[in-house]
């Protein structure tokens, strides 16, 4: 069964399989199958193919995939361009939403990291 050129996985709950699309988590994978009166728990295998149109349909109403990325990149632009703190932290691959990046923020700024140290070597006893 494919979405949107991503393929969920068969052996899956349909309500875990729809999260492989961006823009899809939980509970919007919840939403889409209320909307299309499908048990959470149907295997994407099981399901006919009006159920899988039904599914389709529901899915064209959200903004997912390719225009969901292009929408988030281009916001991001937008704040690079005017200059903001925010487009000025994205641009610098630092934590945006203000957190502490002394000691923390290692999955932004990468996990280089650097002893700190006295400076001096220690003593050898002799």
């Amino acid at each position: 069964m494919r979405f949107l050129g991503i393929t969920i996985p068969d052996n899956k709950r349909l309500e875990i399989g729809l999260t492989a699309l961006y823009g899809v988590g939980y509970s919007r994978a919840h939403k889409i199958l209320d909307e299309a009166k499908i048990d959470y728990s149907t295997k994407p295998k099981d399901v006919s193919v009006e159920n899988e149109n039904a599914i389709r349909k529901a899915i064209e109403k959200f903004k997912l995939e390719g225009d969901l990325r292009r929408e988030v990149s281009g916001n991001i632009k937008r704040l690079k361009d005017i200059g903001s703190y925010r487009g000025t932290r994205h641009s610098k691959g630092l934590p945006v939403r203000g957190q502490n990046s002394r000691t923390n923020s290692r999955t932004r700024r990468g996990n280089v990291r650097k002893t700190m140290g006295t400076g001096r070597r220690k003593l050898e006893k002799t």
